[in-house]
């Protein structure tokens, strides 16, 4: 199912996480970081992979979480 859908519960990360779906991170209202993977989360902190070796680690009060349409 294609999908555009922010990101706000518990819930909709770890249904994210469970499709291996990717995200779209906007902060300030620019993209920050595109086509990630969620790996995990926590009530403060969303963790994404966008290559292999790239973590990266996004504040989850100060950031937009908005899960990809698959094309």
């Amino acid at each position: 199912m294609a999908r555009n859908q922010r990101l706000h519960t518990d819930a909709d990360f770890q249904e994210v996480i469970d499709r291996q779906g990717v995200v779209r991170i906007f902060k300030d209202d620019h993209i920050v970081d595109s086509n990630a993977v969620v790996l995990r989360f926590s009530d403060t902190t969303v963790v994404v992979q966008t290559r292999v070796s790239d973590l990266t680690y996004y504040d989850r009060a100060a950031c937009e979480f908005f899960e990809m349409k698959k094309r």
